[in-house]
């Protein structure tokens, strides 16, 4: 008897592609179903060129199918934002993913996608499958996104010029500062496109959600039970988190382990923003000079200053020139500065690590939210801005900067005392913020077992996918 069949499809990028893998594996191993993953890639370069694409494929059992890149140049402006190129990529790659479904000897029940995939569900309508959103973000991102259409029709302006927060029903009002930048131009394409998925994740069949119970129950609950949300969001809403990558053996001696198995338990403050997390040469010289200011020892994965970017990538010394003069030297011992990829779940998984410095991605911020590391929020782009206002004000596992760092320099002096509100033994919110990520690491860690939240709500939708055996 054949198992049952998923299919699912992931956008361009690294930061869409290894959220739908890591998904798939979950399923995979949970259900014991076949999943078959198609990867919509940009034609930059071959999926099995990066190492972490490499890694979670090996780890799993998916099926990865990487599909020929179409070109989208007659489709896009040459000035086009990446949220664009991402959406017109998946509209025009409609026909190769329908080829491949029918070129496959068993063909899927479900199809998930993620949300900025929402294009594909009519190819799911078309061939009989039922069709999932897959939001590798919160619950809170889910409702402000399906919300928008509303705003669209109720809001005049541009948001950034409403002075008060933005009502979503049953949820955390939503300030401007909040919103992803696709959010900020309503003359622009990306944000037509941004409230078409908005408009479109309600009609898919459901919403699987990286989340769970409870780090966002009430969120949760406004969506699924709130009078007025609810006739937004008019399908079931799963939360399923966290979905992460796993920790893998570390085979061969590392320099960051070696460094860190010399550390006492809890006092390195891992600083890194990212794979897209460049700062301006000014930023990096203040931030640099905060963690000196800070007196704790920091392990930084530094990326090249915005002032480099024309120059050759593969330079490490041209990396390390960003920093003050006589940094590295003064700050050997306490500190160590890595120019080339880093294990981010492994650093975060070592019991030297008592603190992240990072810019809130998602995935990075489950990442250190089920080790039970409290962050210093350093959102950049995307719907980080919305995550840092998440875990300062409504979850407490984090502080953050007064103001947005896209907005101004962040100084030194700001930086320092950053970094001890959250390190510093004496410290009282560091006691409290490292408490409440305790704890959080403890619910997320419940979540998956055997009845808990997250592992019932996926049978749950296993079932009515008719998935289980």
């Amino acid at each position: 008897m054949e198992r049952p069949h998923v299919l699912l499809v992931a956008s361009p990028g690294l930061g869409h592609l290894i959220p739908i893998l890591e998904l798939g594996n979950r399923l995979s191993s949970v259900l014991n179903i076949r999943v078959t993953v198609l990867a919509v890639t940009s034609g930059s370069s071959s999926l099995t060129e990066t190492g972490a694409i490499r890694e979670v494929v090996a780890r799993g059992t998916c099926e990865v199918t990487e599909l020929p890149s179409v070109g989208i140049d007659h489709f896009v402006e040459p000035d086009a934002t990446v949220f664009t190129r991402i959406i017109e990529k998946m509209r025009a790659t409609k026909p190769v993913v329908e080829d491949a479904i029918k070129s496959m000897t068993q063909k899927p029940t479900v199809m998930i996608v993620d949300f900025l995939g929402t294009v594909m569900m009519s190819i799911a309508d078309d061939v009989g499958m039922a069709k999932y959103v897959y939001v590798a973000s919160h619950a809170w991102f889910l409702a402000v996104m399906v919300y928008l259409p509303i705003l669209d029709r109720v809001v005049e302006g541009e948001y950034i010029d409403i002075k008060e927060p933005m009502k979503i029903p049953g949820c955390k009002p939503v300030g401007a500062d909040d919103l992803m930048e696709t959010m900020l131009d309503r003359s622009n394409r990306h944000y037509e496109e941004c409230v078409r998925c908005g408009e479109e994740i309600p009609i898919s069949d459901g919403v699987l959600v990286n989340t769970w119970e409870d780090l966002q129950g009430n969120t949760l609950a406004a969506l699924r039970e709130d009078r007025e949300m609810s006739q937004v969001m008019k399908v079931p809403v799963y939360s399923i988190g966290p979905i992460i990558r796993s920790n893998r053996p570390t085979k061969k001696p590392n320099s960051i382990f070696e460094w860190l198995n010399k550390q006492r338990v809890r006092s390195v403050l891992y600083v890194c923003l990212g794979s897209g997390g460049t700062l301006s040469l000014k930023q990096t010289t203040e931030l640099a000079c905060g963690l000196e200011m800070s007196g704790q020892s920091f392990l930084w994965v530094l990326r090249r200053p915005t002032s480099y970017l024309g120059e050759s990538s593969n330079n490490d010394d041209l990396v390390s020139d960003g920093l003050p003069e006589g940094f590295l030297d003064r700050t050997r011992g306490i500190g160590l500065v890595v120019t080339q990829w880093a294990p981010q779940v492994e650093i975060l998984s070592h019991e030297a690590i008592g603190g992240f410095l990072s810019h809130c991605g998602w995935s990075s911020v489950l990442e250190s939210l089920t080790k039970g590391v409290p962050i210093v929020a350093w959102p950049l782009y995307a719907e980080q801005w919305m995550n840092a206002t998440l875990l300062t004000e409504e979850i407490g596992v984090a502080v953050r900067t007064m103001e947005l760092p896209s907005k101004r320099v962040i100084g030194r002096e700001e930086v320092a005392s950053l970094v001890r509100k959250i390190m510093a033994d004496e410290n009282e919110e560091a006691r409290k913020v490292r408490a409440k990520a305790e704890e959080v690491r403890v619910s997320s860690e419940r979540a998956w077992t055997h009845g808990g939240s997250s592992h019932s709500s996926l049978l749950e939708w296993a079932e009515r996918c008719c998935l289980l055996s």
